[in-house]
């Protein structure tokens, strides 16, 4: 019974207890990258960096749900991977990855 009164630490990031440093890294790679790639997906001269940003957050993303461990990951890669993709196919609407 001792086992139970025992505090885990308090992590936004993992519900088991145990560090996921790989999984945090593409998690935040793949929100930041799709960030990037959302915002500058609606400015039409930014067409090479909406749709390589979200190229590779798609990517990231992708291999993150692979390897991901929690549900609190998994949620923020969906945010991270629906970002990225939005910006990617904008940013093919506006002209492509090598400025088309």
């Amino acid at each position: 019974m001792a086992q139970a009164m025992q505090r885990q630490p308090i992590s936004l990031l993992s519900t088991d207890g145990k560090p996921h440093p790989l999984q945090d890294t593409l998690m935040a790679v793949t929100l930041t990258l799709g960030a990037v790639a959302f915002v500058t997906a609606f400015f039409h001269n930014l067409h090479l960096l909406s749709s390589w940003a979200g190229l590779l957050g798609i990517l990231t993303g992708a291999y993150g749900q692979f390897v991901s461990v929690t549900t609190r990951e998994r949620f923020a890669l969906i945010i991270g991977l629906g970002a990225s993709a939005i910006g990617f196919y904008l940013g093919m609407f506006h002209g492509g990855l090598f400025g088309g």
